[in-house]
């Protein structure tokens, strides 16, 4: 399989869908999978004006089942891992929402490549696990930063020492899916949070998104004073947005 068919890019009605595409080994990421998917994040930030959703995706019944330990190592594994990581982190730097659609197992580097996104929404098959200590490694792509931001640091601990699985449901009850769905229902469900998200204005979505993320971890007092100083402003259709709100009302 050709580096670029290991990561399928389609766009339709200001959403792209990127689907990971290792299907036989569950889409465990190697590093031709990511040098593709690299190259789609590098697409978005140079020309991703015409995207106002991204939505990440596995084939077949599975997510991604982590990095693929069956894989060679690189002759510089830790400036490798670092590239990847600044590459999750550029990804959920973009200005557009990213939702990660889960099915199936999201097992360690597939959990660290879901946490980048903005929205978690699974089905009901999905399946997270960290087992970096099952195989006796540490995450390298945020999971000890992004996981107890998303559940508390509690029950990251609990998944990151037990190393046992989370179901979707209870993905959702801690908050770390943002909708659990039955399997059937979930690329309607995405479909659906996506045309809500592009029905408000492109321009307020990156800057909503950008705040929350430039200020994580400030006092209050500190990010109060980012969002004031930091401002972007309107969006050049907020006064259209205005009137149509108001002739509504009159009617």
């Amino acid at each position: 399989m050709s580096e670029a068919d290991l990561v399928l890019r389609s766009d339709a009605d200001g959403v792209s869908t990127l689907t990971l595409n290792r299907p036989e080994k569950r889409n465990a990421v190697n590093r031709d999978l990511f040098r593709a998917f690299r190259t789609h994040v590098k697409a978005f930030e140079d020309n991703g004006a015409d995207i106002g959703v991204i939505v990440i995706k596995g084939a077949g019944d599975h997510f991604c089942a982590g990095h693929d330990l069956q894989s060679e190592p690189h002759p510089d594994a830790l400036g490798w891992l670092r590239q990847e990581m600044l590459v999750l982190e550029r990804l959920t730097k973009l200005r557009q929402p990213v939702i990660a659609a889960v099915r199936g197992t999201c097992y360690t580097g597939g959990l660290e490549f879901a946490l980048t996104a903005d929205f978690i929404v699974c089905g009901e098959s999905a399946r997270f696990a960290d087992t970096h200590g099952k195989w006796g490694l540490v995450p390298g792509w945020g999971l000890s930063q992004r996981l107890p931001r998303r559940v508390g640091q509690a029950k990251a601990l609990e998944m990151m020492l037990t190393c046992e699985p989370v179901t979707g449901a209870d993905a959702a009850l801690i908050g770390l899916a943002n909708f659990c769905v039955p399997d059937a229902e979930l690329d309607a469900k995405v479909a659906a949070l996506c045309v809500t998200i592009l029905g408000n204005s492109w321009h307020s979505n990156a800057e909503n998104k950008r705040l929350v993320y430039d200020t994580d971890g400030f006092p209050l007092a500190q990010g109060l004073n980012h969002e004031l100083m930091r401002n972007a402003g309107f969006d050049k259709d907020a006064a259209l947005r205005g009137a149509k709100f108001a002739a509504r009302n009159k009617g």
